[in-house]
């Protein structure tokens, strides 16, 4: 490991932060003993400006030779929008058939992607566009939710600051857990965040159903997510049985009513916490029985707890 090659492929609408912060990782590394050469390149050669508008110099062109130890894609946010050019994905290709290891950088999966690198692979990205990786490679397994996923000797990240988390399990892997951790304190990041992408998405809100039915009762849900909203309390309500309540909510929204009362009650309690409610007032205005009911929401849902959530997106002011 005393010149281990870490190359990032950079291009015309590059995230900077997406270069900039695992770039980092690799330099701190360098002050506790690793012995990373970090090595920048475009698809021909030319600088490169990012989507700040700051220009990049780079070192060189993409080529072959010699094997990058540690291949890096960074992101932008213009090719989850436009396919990615040909000639952008065969730059991404090249070197990575020689790399030690390939990894993306958030919506770096997406030029991944489009060099056939991911194929048959478990892979994250940013939560936002993930959906549309998924659509663009459907042999891809995404996971929405990880922070960053590893198929092999192939490895994607979440959107933007997880390509630091990336980076620090990149050192760790090579040079233990305890250098990693020096890395992790001199940049005040945590060595390993709790919880998923999850816990940093905006609520959902999908389409309205198209089944007057299904329909009314989202509408009751949504108005009053703290009612009596039980499956036969609401079957009641439409005069219809329970299980063809059921068979609506499955062929329209995919999921059973007591699912979906369930998400509504968990976005407006992630509301109430953003606004400064306790987490036991948060659980009653939202409709949970019990604010133990809400905290095994907010476990399953994003492997933190309530009063975890409300401390890291609360406030900015302390």
């Amino acid at each position: 490991m005393s010149d281990h090659r870490v190359v990032f492929l950079v291009y015309d609408g590059v995230t900077l932060l997406d270069l900039a912060g695992p770039a980092e990782v690799f330099k701190e590394a360098n002050r506790f003993g690793a012995g990373y050469r970090i090595v920048l390149l475009s698809p021909d050669g030319a600088g490169v400006t990012s989507s700040l508008g700051v220009r990049i110099a780079v070192d060189g062109a993409v080529t072959g030779e010699p094997a990058p130890g540690t291949y890096l894609v960074a992101g932008s946010d213009v090719y989850p929008r436009t396919r990615v050019p040909a000639g952008l994905a065969e730059a991404a290709r090249i070197p990575a058939a020689t790399a030690g290891r390939v990894a993306s950088i958030c919506t770096g999966a997406f030029v991944l992607a489009a060099a056939g690198l991911l194929d048959g692979k478990r892979v994250t990205t940013h939560w936002q566009v993930a959906h549309e990786l998924a659509a663009r490679c459907p042999t891809c397994r995404v996971e929405p939710d990880a922070i960053y996923v590893r198929d092999g000797r192939t490895y994607t990240s979440a959107g933007v600051t997880a390509g630091i988390d990336l980076a620090l399990a990149l050192v760790e892997e090579d040079h233990g857990a305890a250098l990693a951790r020096d890395v992790a304190r001199a940049l005040v990041v945590y060595m390993q965040r709790a919880g998923g992408q999850s816990q940093f998405s905006a609520p959902l809100r999908g389409s309205p159903p198209r089944s007057p039915a299904v329909r009314t009762i989202t509408d009751r849900v949504t108005a009053n997510p703290d009612g009596d909203h039980s499956l036969g309390e609401l079957a009641r309500h439409l005069n219809v049985s329970t299980r063809h309540l059921t068979r609506l909510f499955h062929d329209e929204l995919a999921t059973t009513p007591a699912r979906y009362v369930e998400s509504i009650r968990f976005d407006l309690a992630r509301a109430l916490l953003d606004q400064g409610h306790t987490a036991t007032r948060a659980a009653t205005l939202a409709g949970f029985p019990s604010y133990e009911s809400m905290r095994r929401v907010f476990a399953r849902k994003l492997s933190i707890s309530p009063a975890a959530y409300q401390r890291r997106f609360g406030t900015a002011r302390r």
